[in-house]
């Protein structure tokens, strides 16, 4: 019965999608592109694409956890009314797949992380090969993601081809150098010390990318769950290898990490909390840790503050 009901209720939010695209579509009084974003790092870097020529809107803000996410019908009059919509992909907006795939009969929905070569995709070996979508959290691989934006931009708005190319170009460099940056602050940490335990596994290209040991209590959805043994495993991991420090999560509760700190500091190992982390949303829009490179910066640095 309650399946039943949900399958109902989904059917009900779809229906008002298509009423609204077809209702809604292109009709722009001053005949500027209106995008919406999922999330603020691809946000972020349709700002720096575009400006102020295109209509720019997101739906999950700060400290907001994109696996549990649900549209409001707030977000289908949004979505309904744009020419683009980017979303991440991988399975990071998990409950709007169903959405995505109707808007796509009537619009452009470019799934940004989808545009990385398969041999850059982390798979998890733990979690029945599921892939892990955090692909922001490698700097490098982001650029595919900012290289697809791009792509999309010209195609729908040729006449601002150039400006769209010159603006990525120049946004694609800040970021070999945020690259290059969070390389040699990493390298601070001792080798025996890097090792990175936050709430989910959202850092798991993070310690490809930059040579640090992630783990995550719960898996790389936030909407898996964790249990004794895989807090004993993380509380022998810690007093073993005598990490000073784990990390909470912005968009994800503190609870797990909280229960973890206490079990270790019972067994006599005094370990902290050494920050809280940006994961799968950014900071407040206008401060530097909501832009994309404020956010990989701070997080570097309050990582590399704790276990140095």
């Amino acid at each position: 019965m309650h399946r039943k009901k949900l399958t109902f209720i989904s059917f009900i939010v779809l229906s008002a999608f298509v009423l609204f695209s077809c209702s809604n579509k292109n009709e722009s009084k001053n005949n500027t592109i209106k995008v919406v974003a999922t999330t603020g790092m691809i946000y972020d870097a349709i700002i720096n694409i575009a400006g102020d020529s295109v209509e720019t809107e997101v739906l999950m803000g700060p400290g907001v956890d994109p696996h549990l996410y649900k549209a409001t019908q707030g977000d289908v009059k949004k979505l309904s009314a744009a020419d683009i919509i980017f979303y991440n992909g991988l399975h990071l907006e998990g409950k709007m797949g169903e959405i995505f795939e109707k808007l796509q009969q009537t619009r452009d929905v470019i799934a940004v992380a989808e545009n990385l070569p398969d041999s850059l995709i982390i798979k998890s070996n733990a979690f029945q090969n599921a892939v892990d979508p955090h692909v922001w959290f490698d700097v490098k691989r982001w650029q595919y993601a900012v290289k697809a934006i791009n792509e999309q931009l010209k195609k729908s708005d040729p006449d601002n081809a150039l400006y769209y190319d010159n603006n990525t170009s120049n946004y694609l460099q800040k970021l070999d150098q945020l690259d290059l940056a969070v390389k040699k602050q990493i390298t601070q940490i001792p080798l025996d010390q890097r090792l990175l335990i936050t709430s989910h596994d959202a850092f798991g290209y993070y310690g490809d990318a930059y040579n640090i040991e992630v783990k995550g209590l719960q898996g790389i959805s936030t909407l898996s769950e964790y249990g004794l043994k895989d807090l004993a495993v993380l509380n022998d991991l810690i007093i073993n290898r005598k990490i000073k420090s784990v990390f909470i999560e912005t968009s994800v509760s503190e609870r797990a990490i909280k229960s973890l700190v206490e079990g270790v500091q019972e067994r006599g190992f005094d370990v902290k909390i050494g920050g809280s982390l940006y994961s799968d949303a950014m900071g407040d829009f206008g401060t530097e840790q909501g832009t994309y490179i404020g956010m990989i910066t701070y997080n570097t640095n309050k990582i590399v503050d704790a276990l140095k």
